[in-house]
């Protein structure tokens, strides 16, 4: 088999390339978007191509070259069903098996705490934690849906019980390590080794970090497989015979199933609530989209940047309180009022047809 760790310098974040020689298949974890022409470069030096581009979650140190991997060679990009990427070809789920080469198979363990949708991907003798363990350490759980009780719950009950001598591959190091083992880390490491849960998170709600430089990009964007706006138009879902149905959830998919958990409400109704008052409206769209027109008296909370920014808002500190959303046509809206059902808020409303209906009504 063909294994390269691969480190890109401003972020610190590992990109690893797993390949068969023989069926000449690959897979890339985690891969960085300044580093598209080096992975080609690599993967035409090899003679190999490229299957599948995977992430470990939604990252917020760098944007990911998945999509741009989808674009120029053809690779499908694979993300947690719970990161919100919906235009990612497959949205993975607890226990899924990616398949290539002759016989090779990566296993997906699901690792949240770091964000809702961290997951690892475990392959022959080593896994792949990507920011849930690292060496020496653990992902921070202080934004993005962190939660620090769900973290040392799955490395503890589903990372410790690997078999001891198993290798692993951490999505980051700080500190020019490349690779630890699951009994190292139960071991010694000082976040968890010897730990309580209840010790584990009060040292993780005392880390006082400050916040990754890039996040307020990479985050938005990682939730597009790394592409800008002009790219995304470009974005085409790709199927696969080979990869079983209930993984290739498209866009269209992810917003019909998040319908059905929340409420709708036509325009109007939402405009009869506005004139009641004592309502949060929330437009979901990117800030361009809010800049050339908006309903009036709405906030700005791009569904991207929603579960990390939610928290600046005084206007969403009671959760109990009404919250309406709305974007373009009412996708985004429908996702970004899940997920804020499931921070807490207990009396979300997504306005159905989004600005463009409102637009219509007023004509």
């Amino acid at each position: 088999m063909i294994f390269k760790q691969l480190f890109d310098t401003e972020t610190w974040t590992y990109t690893y390339l797993i390949a068969d020689p023989n069926s000449r298949e690959a897979v890339l974890i985690d891969p960085v978007n300044t580093h598209i022409d080096n992975y080609i470069a690599l993967l035409d030096g090899l003679g190999l191509q490229l299957k599948y581009s995977l992430e470990t979650h939604v990252h917020a140190d760098h944007i990911t070259a998945s999509g741009l991997l989808r674009q120029r060679l053809g690779a499908q990009t694979a993300v947690s069903q719970l990161c919100g990427a919906s235009n990612a070809d497959i949205q993975i789920q607890d226990g899924d098996i990616f398949e290539f080469g002759n016989g090779e198979q990566l296993k997906v363990i699901a690792t949240p705490g770091h964000t809702p949708g961290s997951i690892s991907f475990l392959w022959r003798d080593r896994v792949f934690t990507g920011d849930a363990l690292l060496i020496g350490g653990c992902g921070r759980a202080d934004f993005q849906g962190g939660d620090a009780g769900a973290l040392y719950d799955c490395i503890t009950q589903r990372l410790f019980t690997l078999p001891d001598e198993t290798l692993v591959y951490p999505g980051h190091d700080y500190q020019g390590r490349w690779v630890s083992s699951i009994i190292q880390e139960r071991t010694t490491n000082p976040r968890l080794a010897g730990k309580s849960r209840a010790e584990f998170i009060d040292i993780m709600g005392n880390l006082n970090l400050p916040k990754p430089r890039l996040i307020d990009e990479a985050v938005p964007a990682n939730r597009y497989c790394g592409l800008d706006e002009d790219e995304r138009q470009d974005a085409i879902v790709v199927r696969d015979a080979n990869v079983p149905v209930r993984q290739q959830s498209t866009a269209q998919d992810l917003v019909a199933a998040a319908k059905q958990h929340i409420t709708e409400v036509s325009i109007s109704t939402a405009q009869q609530l506005l004139q009641e008052g004592n309502i949060v409206l929330l437009d979901v769209r990117e800030e361009s989209e809010f800049a050339a027109a908006h309903i009036d008296n709405a906030l700005l909370l791009p569904r991207g940047v929603l579960e990390f920014k939610y928290g600046s808002l005084p206007e969403l500190a009671d959760k109990s309180k009404a919250v309406m959303v709305y974007c373009r046509t009412g996708g985004r809206s429908a996702l970004a009022a899940q997920s804020l059902q499931t921070l807490g808020y207990t009396n979300v409303l997504s306005i159905a047809g989004g600005f463009e209906a409102w637009q219509k009504a007023a004509v």
